[in-house]
């Protein structure tokens, strides 16, 4: 029977994530887009524990006003590490404004929710160049799983600690790590619409991480749903397909 054991886990992932570093930038820093959410919250906290707090950089996104900006400050001011307030809203606006002046159509719902995320990983992006950094994906299994993530947005990233991790896993994980609570369950929103991940959803992460892990879902109509969803998305988690021609390669590719 399968038992989550938090300690062990975070303790391999720290030392995963030391490994990762040691091969992919022995002196660069981790970078971390701060949500105040449980998984940015966790990963900055495992990439502390594995680098040291010298090593680890938070990035504060709001897109103009944001309400609870404020757990994004108790976070990094609870790891104490350096971070930055980059505010996105005049590159949405500017992007969104010439989208809709050029565009022979009405820009769709789900661009204006999308765009957002992008531009977060773009600018932290462009935070990790300027510092030699590595940016840390800080996406869950259970996200993931029923493509809960923008592509090319908080999709993105380098190295990913959590993308084998369910919801639940994540908080027992932030536990471990001693996070305060409020951070480990804060409830997740989407930051336009107002709703809560679950609503978004139409199920719990609770009934979607019993499903993943257990195969039971008693909700017929619910695995139905999740099955959709992973049956839609998956390709979001895949390499980029790419036309196989069969030309040599000589070149040194070791």
């Amino acid at each position: 029977m399968y038992e989550f054991d938090p300690k062990k886990t975070k303790d391999d992932v720290v030392a995963w994530i030391r490994g990762f570093f040691e091969e992919n930038g022995k002196d660069c820093k981790a970078v971390v887009a701060i949500s105040g959410g449980k998984d940015s919250s966790v990963v900055a906290a495992l990439c502390v524990e594995a680098l040291g707090r010298d090593r680890v950089y938070g990035v504060l996104l709001p897109n103009g006003e944001q309400a609870d900006i404020d757990a994004s400050k108790l976070l990094v001011s609870h790891l104490g590490i350096d971070h930055s307030i980059i505010n996105i809203k005049a590159g949405f606006d500017g992007m969104i404004g010439e989208i809709r002046d050029k565009l022979p159509c009405e820009v769709s719902r789900q661009t204006t929710t999308n765009l957002p995320a992008r531009l977060r990983m773009a600018a932290t992006y462009a935070v990790a160049q300027s510092m030699n950094g590595r940016v840390a994906n800080t996406c869950n299994l259970s996200e993931d799983w029923v493509g809960y993530a923008t592509r090319y947005g908080d999709g993105a990233g380098d190295f990913s600690p959590l993308s084998r991790l369910t919801v639940q896993e994540v908080k027992a994980i932030g536990r471990e790590l001693g996070l305060p609570e409020k951070l480990v369950e804060k409830t997740p929103i989407d930051g336009l619409s107002g709703l809560t991940d679950e609503e978004n959803l139409g199920f719990t992460y609770a009934q979607l991480d019993k499903y993943i892990r257990t195969g039971v879902c008693e909700d017929e109509e619910i695995r139905a749903k999740i099955d959709r969803k992973r049956k839609m998305n998956k390709f979001k988690l895949e390499l980029m397909p790419a036309f196989m021609y069969d030309g040599p390669i000589k070149a040194n590719d070791k």
